[in-house]
């Protein structure tokens, strides 16, 4: 972690990769290794001033077919990571311009632009900026009304229509110009995209501040100051390698400014300190309320390993089914990390090996024949209601709908001895129970790697962290048939603490037989392959508008999802959940005192015991969507 944040605006975007944050966004303002296709040779470029209602101009970057013979529609990104490379006669590689090469080969008007108040465009850039409350107003609806009637105006040889497109916050800008489209505008695909960054996207999950953020809002801050000059982020000795160590002495967050980040932090940072709450200004950035009308196609893309944005593309779609069923929208789901259907071939993650290149079947066969069919009338597109892999099986499924229709809930319960099994446990006592001391001062690890922050960590063993006395550890008897879950995957606890706030995270695991094959290097045999995992901060169990203390050591009912997976647990293999109290420095530590944790401080922090019960009147257990 030495010198995380570099020097210059390139190197920046290598800092946000640490951060664990938009993989594939950031590649897009990087010149990536070239490959097979001469974009020189075959497109012109430009550089464009847009100048919005409001009169703050947008810089624009085009890429237009250098063959005149034919008419292209527009293929827009909508990104606060910057349109680079700059300059008439510097690129974007292949690679990064489209979300496959055959865009490039058939042809299409490429856009770029740099949302207000980043980069080299005007204005000031809020985060997840609101939608407007009157007809008067701007947003990002309106921002990109006025960019297609410029493109539509100025750019010659464009045939009147649009595709916008985008992965994580580029996909929010996506699924924000569909909530009130452009005439031209006739297809859009947001892509790991936020939906309330507050429950269960980037910032939080279910109020717990995603703490590797801080420096992702640091490198925001620079490219967004309203006073930005150019002035590239200081070179910061965190004087560790180790991210865990520094998260760990850091000190309190409302502090860390001018502790670590030299002051540079603006109100990027400034807002996640002054909204600890789910107040108005989080739940005004939750647009699902907004997807009343949706008409115009919607490719949904997300990845079940998505450690940044496993909630938004989901709900995104679920949203528009509830509130106009006869939309246009389909979901598509795959192996992948965050924006892992852009940055390789999908074929694996980590030590997991997925049969074929997924994202190589995505960009070829759904991808590329959606947009060609809306905005080029070409081929044809009758893709299903959900196309979703099924990991574990390695099957793609094309499905009526999601979750699939022949899915019932079966609950698995704890019982003593750590044993994990579908039948309720017959000890109605009230205290049988499991406990761990939760110690804020030696947190359970994210990784045993250092960095800890590698892309595969969503998917990474887990048997040193069952290791830990301060994580609780469940499995089942071998698995005499497969079991195939697909849809969410409910938390049911029944726990206490002894003190007033605390911190559950629930993962679910697939534990590999002892004479699986190894790969490569690694021993496959026991191996405990993270499936899923989320948290609660106890203090929103019930509100995460109006926080609640605990009562110490009173047995309170916590109720949470991990979200939707879609894996075949196979004969021979385990189901295995843990059950701990931190999760470091993927999020931020809970002081297990009631408080304002962004302003705690050291002496807030305590150690508390944990107890999760496990009774026939407190059941703890997971709702799993078994596939009948």
């Amino acid at each position: 972690m030495r010198q995380l944040v570099c020097r210059g605006e390139k190197n920046m975007m290598a800092e946000k990769l640490f951060a664990g944050f938009i993989l594939t966004m950031i590649a897009v303002v990087a010149v990536a290794e070239d490959i097979a296709f001469d974009v020189k040779a075959n497109y012109d470029k430009a550089e464009y001033k847009i100048r919005m209602a409001d009169g703050v101009s947008l810089h624009t970057v085009v890429y237009s077919p250098q063959d005149k013979t034919l008419k292209y529609p527009f293929l827009i990104v909508r990104t606060p990571y910057s349109a680079k490379p700059y300059g008439p006669d510097d690129f974007l590689a292949a690679d990064r311009i489209a979300p496959s090469l055959e865009f490039l080969e058939d042809g299409y008007i490429f856009v770029f632009q740099e949302v207000r108040g980043t980069y080299q465009s005007d204005g000031i850039w809020e985060n997840l900026r609101p939608a407007r409350t009157d007809k008067a107003g701007t947003d990002e609806s309106t921002d990109t009304h006025n960019t297609l009637d410029w493109l539509l105006e100025n750019i010659p040889g464009n045939n009147a229509h649009a595709g916008l497109w985008g992965i994580s916050h580029a996909g929010w800008y996506t699924a924000m110009a569909m909530i009130d489209p452009h005439p031209a505008l006739k297809a859009v695909s947001p892509q790991a995209t936020t939906l309330d960054a507050f429950i269960g996207d980037d910032d939080h999950h279910n109020g717990a501040y995603g703490l590797h953020y801080v420096t992702w809002r640091y490198g925001m801050s620079v490219v967004t100051d309203p006073d930005r000059d150019g002035t590239p982020a200081e070179s910061i000795d965190f004087g560790t390698d180790w991210d865990y160590e520094f998260f760990l002495n850091a000190g309190p967050l409302d502090e860390y400014n001018e502790r670590h980040f030299n002051g540079r932090m603006t109100q990027v940072w400034q807002n996640l300190i002054d909204h600890p709450d789910y107040d108005e200004f989080w739940v005004n950035k939750n647009y699902s309320r907004l997807l009343t009308d949706i008409k115009i196609p919607v490719l949904n893309v997300a990845g079940w390993f998505d450690a940044t944005d496993p909630y938004g593309t989901i709900e995104t779609y679920q949203s528009i089914e509830r509130q106009i069923p006869e939309n246009k929208s389909t979901l598509v789901v795959g192996p992948w990390s965050h924006g892992g259907w852009w940055t390789n071939d999908g074929s694996s993650l980590g030590h997991m090996q997925f049969g074929a290149p997924t994202a190589e079947y995505f960009q070829k066969d759904i991808v590329f024949p959606f947009f060609q069919y809306y905005l080029k009338h070409k081929g044809t597109w009758s893709a299903s209601e959900a196309t979703v892999f099924e990991t574990g099986n390695n099957t793609w499924h094309h499905l009526d709908q999601w979750p699939p229709e022949n899915v019932k809930k079966r609950n698995i319960y704890l019982h003593e001895d750590f044993e994990l099994s579908f039948e309720k446990p017959q000890d109605q006592s009230d205290d049988a129970h499991d406990s761990y001391i939760s110690d804020p001062a030696k947190p359970v690890p994210l990784s045993p790697d250092i960095p800890m922050y590698k892309n595969n960590r969503m998917v990474a063993d887990q048997r040193v962290a069952s290791t830990r006395t301060d994580v609780l550890t469940y499995k089942t008897e071998v698995l005499q048939e497969d079991i195939t879950i697909a849809g969410p995957i409910l938390a049911n606890l029944f726990a206490s603490t002894s003190g007033t706030d605390s911190d559950f995270f629930v993962k679910i695991i697939d534990v590999y037989p002892s004479d699986a094959p190894d790969f490569e290097d690694v021993r496959m045999g026991g191996y405990q392959m993270l499936l899923g995992i989320e948290v609660m901060r106890g203090k929103f169990r019930n509100s995460f508008s109006i926080p609640e203390p605990m009562t110490p050591d009173e047995i309170t009912p916590i109720s949470f999802h991990l979200w939707d997976k879609f894996h075949t647990f196979k004969k021979g293999h385990k189901i295995m959940i843990q059950i701990q109290s931190s999760w470091f420095p993927a999020f931020d530590r809970n002081p297990q005192t009631f408080t304002n944790i962004y302003r705690a401080k050291k002496d807030d922090y305590q150690k508390a015991t944990q107890k999760i019960f496990r009774s026939g009147g407190s059941p703890s257990h997971l709702v799993l969507p078994v596939v009948d």
